[in-house]
């Protein structure tokens, strides 16, 4: 697939306290994966952009709480320092902006390596590192600017995306499905939550889960993607799952987020015309993100 990658350098600019794993390094790991691929630059999502997703009051709250020095909690695990508002809006813009691209016709696929991640934040408040939804921001975009029917995400994060099914329990011309493991944060994604339109699939798994029983539970929710009949694939693109993230309790490897990568593109293929856009979540032990990103993405190239 014709592959572009859209970053932004404010994601730098969001600085964690000390310790915390959602950090900066993380950007250079992605940086590192996406070597030569064409990449550009993001710009920032506007408040209406935002506002098809979340409530007005949570866009304002995270306005009013951007501090001019140093820290500031939204809750336990979700900080923000003076770059991060200008980083989660640039995030969410990159998804716009990928979006645009393959309904252009400018790519097949896009790779989007910005930092805040978003899948957790959900329509009425912040929560696990996230501020805002980019994903959720992206597939309301192609619905509500970009006339589109029906737009399908996949999760593939090791933690369930409780904010980005919050948004399709909203829309049912959003299909959400995630395959993650169960019962760890944020508590959410349990198989019978399926929602009120029937457009949510969920696969949890037990610690321990490896590639032979992963896969299996990603394919049933292509077959579901398949039935829904999309005309643009997003995916929230984790690689927590990886055996070595610090986080959870998943044991993939890199050979299986290339396997991913490889299945996620056909289906786009088969399915949306080839518009395939893939957004950042998570990954916290650096070396094996770098690692993990560029096996995914260098699938998607080859596909």
């Amino acid at each position: 697939m014709r592959t572009i990658a859209i970053t932004s350098a404010s994601g730098f600019d969001h600085v964690t306290p000390d310790g915390h794993p959602e950090r900066v390094a993380r950007l250079d790991s992605v940086s590192g994966a996406l070597g030569s691929l064409s990449s550009r630059e993001a710009s920032p999502a506007s408040r209406e952009d935002l506002a098809r997703v979340h409530d007005a009051a949570h866009i304002d709250r995270v306005f009013a709480a951007s501090p001019d020095s140093g820290h500031v909690s939204l809750d336990a695990d979700t900080w923000m320092s003076p770059g991060s508002l200008n980083a989660a809006l640039h995030a969410c813009g990159a998804a716009i902006e990928g979006v645009n691209a393959v309904l252009d016709g400018e790519a097949e696929a896009v790779f989007i390596g910005c930092r805040p991640p978003g899948h957790h934040a959900e329509p009425d408040r912040a929560m696990g590192f996230c501020l805002f939804n980019q994903i959720a921001v992206g597939a309301l975009h192609a619905l509500e600017a970009r006339g589109l029917s029906r737009v399908a995400v996949i999760d593939i994060d090791v933690h369930h995306g409780n904010g980005t099914q919050a948004t399709a329990e909203r829309e049912p011309r959003l299909f959400f499905g995630s395959v993650h493991q169960g019962w760890i944060y944020p508590g959410t994604g349990a198989a019978h939550e399926t929602g009120r339109h029937g457009n949510i699939a969920n696969r949890p798994l037990p610690a321990g889960a490896n590639g032979a029983t992963w896969h299996p539970a990603l394919d049933e929710l292509i077959e579901a993607v398949r039935a829904f009949g999309p005309q643009l694939l997003l995916v929230s693109a984790g690689f927590d799952a990886h055996k070595d993230d610090p986080l959870a309790g998943l044991s993939l490897e890199e050979a299986d987020f290339a396997r991913a990568g490889t299945a996620l593109a056909r289906l786009a293929q088969e399915t949306t015309n080839s518009r395939l856009v893939c957004v950042l979540e998570g990954g916290y032990d650096c070396p094996a993100l770098e690692r993990s990103v560029a096996a995914f993405v260098g699938a998607l190239q080859a596909a």
